[in-house]
């Protein structure tokens, strides 16, 4: 059973933050398993998570690595945590912060996984237009490579959100934050073409990527469309569709674009966040450096 400070911090989320269904649950799944914790280190059935304290905390994250969980899981709980003590913090009805001396794990460094350049254009190249799902389908890889977007901004693009003629769209990215992005001339001319084939199950659907049933099209559907498209033509099946983002960022790169450039195109508020590219571009050099010179 959730203890009411966790329904009270919920509520908040979903009143004054606006979280969805999906935030909240993600929410609600990590104090759950801090209520598990603190239930078999106390020994209680209904344990007071307010009465925590940094001790207890650092127990907790000891606990979870404990038991396998990655670093990014333990950092995501962790990250719950301190959204939930901030909360309460700020109501009153815990003296002071526990989270303050928490520290997430050290995280292993992962680089994106791009596509080639050759591999990108094979993969749009390969979608036929014979259908207006394919016309979808080519609209939409079109408009992720060609404007560097996430998979959640694309299937958030509203009618309204483009702009042909200047060939951009308005993008709502992470913590709400707007930009213009441009997508290029192809993405451009794929989305008239599917736009012309759209049909929306109502009238004022406002979505411009729609399902088979005219409905606005999901992150998941997106994923299961990529994987299915590179399998067809014997590609990396686990890449996701982010590749796509990826791969727009590591080519900028590799042909010259500088860094800030390409951090206003992603959306990154940090710089430090795009700087993972200018590594992912070193390999690529390098590898294509090994492979030319048979004795490097």
């Amino acid at each position: 059973m959730t203890h009411p400070s966790i329904l009270e911090f919920l509520e908040h989320l979903r009143r004054e933050r606006g979280a969805s269904a999906h935030t909240l649950r993600g929410y609600q799944g990590d104090l759950a398993v801090f209520l598990e914790f603190l239930g078999e280190s106390a020994g209680e059935d209904a344990p007071d998570p307010l009465v925590s304290d940094g001790k207890r905390l650092r127990a907790y994250a000891a606990w979870l690595s404990g038991r396998g969980y990655s670093a990014g899981t333990i950092s995501r709980r962790l990250a719950s945590l301190r959204s939930f003590f901030r909360f309460h913090r700020r109501q009153g009805t815990v003296p002071v912060d526990p989270t303050a001396s928490l520290r997430n794990p050290k995280q292993p460094r992962r680089l994106p996984r791009a596509l080639r350049v050759e591999d990108v254009i094979r993969l749009l190249e390969s979608i036929p237009s014979a259908t207006p799902l394919d016309l979808r389908d080519r609209a939409m890889f079109e408009t992720l490579y060609g404007g560097g977007l996430r998979v959640a901004e694309l299937v958030g693009l509203d009618l309204d959100d483009l702009d042909t003629e200047r060939g951009t769209v308005r993008v709502r990215g992470k913590g709400r934050r707007e930009r213009l992005a441009p997508i290029g001339p192809e993405a451009v001319y794929w989305l008239g073409r599917w736009l012309a084939s759209r049909r929306p199950a109502r009238p004022d659907e406002p979505a411009i990527f729609l399902n088979r049933y005219g409905k606005r099209l999901s992150t998941r559907s997106v994923d299961r469309l990529f994987r299915a498209r590179l399998l067809a033509l014997g590609l990396d099946p686990k890449a996701s569709p982010h590749a796509l983002r990826h791969s727009f960022a590591t080519h900028l790169l590799d042909r010259g674009a500088d860094l800030r450039s390409v951090q206003e195109l992603l959306g990154h508020r940090r710089l430090t966040t795009t700087q993972v590219y200018t590594h992912v571009s070193r390999e690529r050099l390098l590898e294509a450096y090994r492979k030319s010179l048979p004795n490097a």
